[in-house]
C-alpha cells in the first residue's frame, strides 16, 4: 500500500540527518530503514538483542492483570529500539506522520494504526509494552503504527510510538525486529485500512491483480462499512470484478466506482 507523497508540505520534518548528535545517548545509532527527524535526540537506545516481541494490534486494556487487545503480530530475532526526544517547536504527531510516510514510500505494509484513546492507555504501552516511562502521556496525545517492512526485509517488523507529554515534551519510539524465521503472511486490520485510506486518500494493493481474494475482499468491505458515508472508485486490470465483490459482501452500490487510470493490482482512491 502507498500513501501520497506528501513530505514537502512539512519541510523542516522531512529533513532527516544521518548523523549522531553529541546529546545521544553514548554509543547509540540511527536504524538504518529509520531516517532521523531533524534536531531530534536519541534519549533511550536498546542495542540488538535477541528476543521474542509481541506487538498489538488493537486497543490495549488491563484486565487481572494480563494485556489485552483483540490481535497481535509475534516475532523473534535481533531487536532495536530507539527513543527520540524532539525539538520543543515540533509534535510527535508531526514526527509519527512524517517517519510513516518516508517508510510507506519505501513499500513498508501498513499492518495496524490507531490514534488517541483508540490506542488504549498510554501507560500500559510505555510501561508494558515498550519497557520505558519516558513515553508515559497523556492518551490523547499518542499514535503506534506497526509496519512491514519491503522486501528483502519482509522479515522485519518496525513499531513506532509517538506522545506528547504534560509538560509539552515530546517522544517518538522507534522498534525494529529482524525476525529469525519468515513471518508467513501478516494482515493488516479493517480499521487500519480505513485510517490509512481517510488520512492518505488511496489504498494501494499491488500484489491483488487477479480475481477478487476471498480474504481480502473481507477485510476491505469491513474496512469500508466502518464509515458508510465514504465513496471511493476503483481501477486495476480486475477493478469491477471487485467492485462488484464488495457490493455483494455489502457495500452499497453507490458508493463504489471503477476508474480508468491503470494501476498495477487493486487501487482505491477515496472521491472528496
Amino acid at each position: 500500500m502507498s500513501v501520497r507523497k506528501g513530505c514537502i508540505r512539512a519541510l523542516g520534518l522531512c529533513v532527516f540527518s544521518p548523523l549522531v548528535f553529541a546529546a545521544d545517548v553514548p554509543g547509540s545509532q540511527d536504524l538504518p530503514a529509520v531516517a532521523r527527524q531533524v534536531d531530534a535526540q536519541i534519549v533511550d537506545y536498546r542495542p540488538a538483542e535477541e528476543k521474542e516481541r509481541i506487538y498489538p494490534m488493537g486497543a490495549i486494556r488491563k484486565i487481572s492483570g494480563q494485556l489485552r487487545y483483540e490481535a497481535q503480530a509475534t516475532a523473534r530475532g535481533q531487536a532495536t529500539a530507539i527513543t527520540y526526544e524532539l525539538p520543543a517547536e515540533h509534535t510527535s504527531s508531526a514526527a509519527f506522520t512524517a517517519t510513516r510516510e518516508a517508510l510507506q514510500q519505501q513499500g513498508a505494509q501498513l499492518l495496524f494504526w490507531c490514534q488517541a484513546r483508540d490506542c488504549g492507555e498510554s501507560s500500559l504501552w510505555a510501561n508494558e509494552v515498550f519497557g520505558n516511562a519516558k513515553l508515559v502521556g497523556a492518551d490523547g496525545q499518542q499514535e503506534y503504527l506497526l509496519l512491514r517492512l519491503a522486501a528483502p526485509q519482509d522479515n522485519s517488523l518496525v513499531a513506532l510510538y509517538g506522545i506528547t507529554r504534560g509538560n509539552r515534551r515530546a517522544y517518538l519510539h522507534v522498534e525494529q525486529i529482524d525476525a529469525d524465521a519468515p513471518l508467513g503472511e501478516l494482515l493488516p486490520t479493517s480499521a487500519t485500512l480505513l485510517r490509512e485510506l481517510k488520512s492518505t486518500g488511496e489504498l494501494d494493493f499491488p500484489a491483488l491483480g487477479a480475481d477478487p481474494d476471498a480474504t481480502w475482499l473481507t477485510l476491505i468491505s469491513r474496512g469500508l462499512n466502518l464509515d458508510t458515508t465514504l465513496r471511493v472508485s476503483l481501477t486495476g486490470p480486475h477493478a469491477e470484478a471487485w467492485r462488484q465483490a464488495l457490493i455483494d459482501k455489502g457495500v452499497r452500490a453507490a458508493r463504489l466506482e471503477t476508474g480508468t487510470e491503470p494501476a498495477k493490482g487493486l487501487h482505491l482512491h477515496l472521491i472528496r
